[in-house]
């Protein structure tokens, strides 16, 4: 009898433990969820940089060379056709040291915003690439939610091995955007589209809450390993920027 009431009582305590575990799963599997779907942000561009790299006519290695800092959106998709607005998350890198001239660090994520990115045809994904070209630049995109054309200039960038005679008006532009639908890439205007940091992204993929001027200013965090593929990539292809000669 007693043989009995034990088995009963260590009966109920394995359910009790069984649906313990099944209440926190959940939560546990959405939370990994999650960080999966940044982690796959940051290697999907890796990915688009690297397919774009490999253009003949693709971003010139002259401009690369000068740039601060790069976001990359992979797969931007129109998200109402009537409305014409579009939304899409990725990434940006900036180079390490306080003038943006060193090698690329750990990377804050970013969200792509606005009406004027809307021209896909059919939802179709675009992928977008932008080079931050100063100073300025570099750090109104850290500080705030900047809109296109209004708080940063920007322009469409050129595209090739080799640049026109006219590079210094590209390199005036703060920002020179690029895109690349079905096979096609181009520079392309994104005035009025609004890119501002991404905190809830960036904190499921450092652990805690932290500003964009913290990762890439401050240093306050190492590259996570999803993202590794994307800055050894910028590294080998630009380690450090050019800077112009007298």
């Amino acid at each position: 009898m007693n043989g009995q009431k034990f088995k009963s009582k260590s009966h109920k305590k394995w359910i009790m433990v069984l649906a313990a575990i099944l209440a926190f799963a959940p939560s546990a599997f959405a939370s990994t969820r999650v960080d999966s779907k940044v982690e796959s942000r940051l290697q999907n561009a890796a990915a688009t940089m690297q397919e774009i790299l490999n253009m003949p006519d693709g971003i010139p290695r002259d401009l690369l060379a000068k740039a601060r800092c790069v976001v990359v959106m992979p797969s931007v998709v129109k998200a109402a056709f009537v409305v014409g607005g579009s939304y899409g998350r990725g990434t940006m890198t900036c180079r390490k040291g306080n003038d943006f001239s060193g090698h690329w660090g750990a990377p804050a994520m970013y969200a792509l915003e606005g009406g004027s990115i809307g021209f896909q045809i059919g939802g179709e994904a675009t992928d977008y690439v932008f080079l931050v070209m100063n100073d300025r630049g570099a750090h109104s995109l850290l500080h705030s939610k900047v809109k296109l054309g209004a708080d940063a200039s920007i322009a469409a960038g050129p595209v090739g091995r080799s640049l026109a005679a006219d590079t210094d008006a590209y390199i005036r532009a703060e920002i020179l955007s690029y895109s690349r639908a079905r096979g096609v890439f181009a520079g392309v205007s994104l005035e009025g589209s609004t890119l501002r940091p991404d905190n809830k992204a960036n904190r499921e993929l450092y652990g805690r809450s932290l500003t964009a001027e913290d990762i890439i200013i401050k240093g306050e965090v190492t590259i996570p390993e999803a993202a590794r593929p994307l800055i050894a990539l910028l590294d080998q292809i630009s380690p450090e920027r050019e800077r112009k000669t007298a």
